[in-house]
């Protein structure tokens, strides 16, 4: 199943899902170190959220040290809990995406990779898991719809990759703030006074449940976290629309 049904089918069948407690959550051990990755992400992400893929693929240090750093995930317990557990699992589920990318490059996008959200093929917290498990099952309950602005699945229509880990001390303040800088890309989501309309991020009709969730609904999660400019504009009557996906890769 593409990602495209995939998500569809989800937002119907997992919108109920934000705010309560899943069955299964992915457990991530506590203590992680992040800096190993960030020094990473600084050397071979920009300040778009593209990923010099070809360079980082070159150097062998720089793939040994990815893997180590994800190895990190793999052990039991004792388990991180609150913005400790959300922000590693954040983490973790842009490393393990970045480094099945590396594990298959060359490659155009994610999606002519073997089935990349749905397998079991990433060790975390003392068992085998998928990259769903971790948004779908873990961080969509923890986070809310800010899960969706951190994620980042490698393809160009994705918000962009941070440069940086996500720390527990200041996740909640990280999370508006990418939650700000994706609605700012103007290649992503599009803001249109003179035509009274706002066309945007197709992952805002994905999972439109989470954003309604919020207080307000989407439209207030717009007016809080939309650039500036367009505050007065989006206290009017506007139309909604969604822009296409570009799954081709994130890359430099």
């Amino acid at each position: 199943m593409n990602k495209f049904i995939y998500l569809s089918v989800l937002a119907l069948s997992l919108s109920g899902l934000t705010g309560c407690a899943s069955a299964n959550p992915v457990e991530v051990p506590a203590g992680i170190d992040h800096a190993p990755y960030e020094r990473l992400l600084q050397k071979y992400v920009n300040d778009r959220g593209l990923v010099d893929y070809k360079a980082w693929k070159a150097s062998a240090e720089a793939l040994q040290a990815l893997h180590e750093y994800t190895a990190k995930f793999a052990s039991g317990g004792p388990f991180a809990t609150g913005t400790e557990k959300a922000a590693s699992l954040i983490n973790a589920y842009n490393a393990l995406t970045l480094q099945w990318i590396l594990d298959s490059y060359p490659v155009k996008s994610i999606k002519d990779t073997s089935n990349p959200w749905g397998a079991k093929r990433h060790p975390v917290g003392g068992r085998v898991i998928s990259l769903d498990e971790i948004e779908q099952d873990t961080l969509r309950p923890q986070v809310g719809f800010r899960t969706h602005a951190v994620l980042v699945c490698a393809a160009r229509s994705c918000p962009p990759l941070w440069n940086h880990a996500y720390s527990a001390d200041k996740l909640d303040e990280q999370l508006d703030d990418r939650m700000r800088a994706w609605l700012a890309r103007n290649d992503l989501n599009h803001f249109v006074p003179a035509e009274k309309r706002v066309e945007l991020s197709k992952i805002l009709s994905w999972y439109g449940k989470d954003f309604e969730k919020a207080e307000g609904g989407l439209r207030a999660v717009l007016a809080k976290y939309a650039p500036a400019q367009y505050a007065d504009f989006l206290k009017s009557d506007y139309r909604l629309g969604y822009a296409s996906y570009d799954w081709s890769l994130n890359e430099q």
